[in-house]
């Protein structure tokens, strides 16, 4: 699976005039990832990666799912310079006849002080696994960290119990520093593993998986987050 935080609003220091998602594309096509999480998006960009898996998988079908992040103020989804919503988006190669169910949300908690309210998009993929990202707090480490154990303590278990238990990969920008207090593995529960592009990106693996080998990945100065490459097994699969 990818990881990308792709910086692709229009209204920050780091956006790259749209080669950012153009990079993205292009490491579909060379790296062949079967799952792709990314994060500052507009919801365009996701069809964009939509079409590029399809085209380097032609045999399957791409699930996708995104959330749009909420403007505090107005409480209506954060727009990218473009007028489409933003969030964060995750798309699955899936074998044709495999049910897929959406889901998403916005958190419970969020810091007062940030004019953007975060959340989560989730794919249920029947008799495969639950497939999901977030992009959590950038402006404050304790509400980063109570975003992911939600997610993965409250949201993940709910999604996924409901097909017996299935196996769950998050791939995320959690702002929580790797080596920082807290850390992201303070809010894995137990028998989670996770692989991390040494910064603030993480893949999380339930129990029962593997992280088989991971890469970080040059975005050749498109975005300010490396791309995070990550072989997977997954239990029962």
């Amino acid at each position: 699976m990818l990881q990308m935080n792709l910086c692709d609003s229009g209204r920050a220091d780091c956006y790259s005039g749209g080669r950012a998602v153009r990079m993205a594309v292009a490491l579909v096509h060379a790296d062949r990832p079967t799952m792709v999480s990314v994060n500052e998006v507009c919801r365009g960009d996701v069809k964009v990666l939509e079409q590029a898996l399809s085209t380097t998988f032609p045999a399957g079908s791409v699930a996708t799912a995104f959330t749009a992040a909420r403007d505090r103020p107005n409480r209506e989804p954060v727009r990218c310079q473009n007028g489409q919503q933003f969030g964060d988006g995750v798309l699955v190669v899936v074998s044709s006849g495999h049910g897929v169910r959406r889901y998403g949300g916005l958190y419970p908690m969020q810091d007062g002080h940030d004019v953007e309210e975060r959340g989560w998009a989730c794919l249920d993929l029947a008799a495969q696994f639950t497939a999901c990202t977030t992009h959590t707090a950038s402006t404050s480490t304790t509400v980063a960290l109570a975003q992911c154990r939600h997610l993965l303590g409250s949201v993940v278990p709910r999604i996924s119990r409901g097909d017996g238990g299935l196996p769950v990969v998050l791939g995320a920008d959690l702002n929580l520093a790797v080596g920082g207090s807290p850390g992201p593995q303070s809010c894995l529960p137990s028998g989670y593993r996770r692989a991390d592009d040494g910064a603030l990106q993480d893949v999380v693996l339930g129990p029962g998986g593997t992280v088989r080998s991971h890469s970080i990945v040059d975005m050749r100065d498109t975005t300010d987050h490396p791309g995070l490459l990550v072989d997977l097994v997954l239990p029962h699969l």
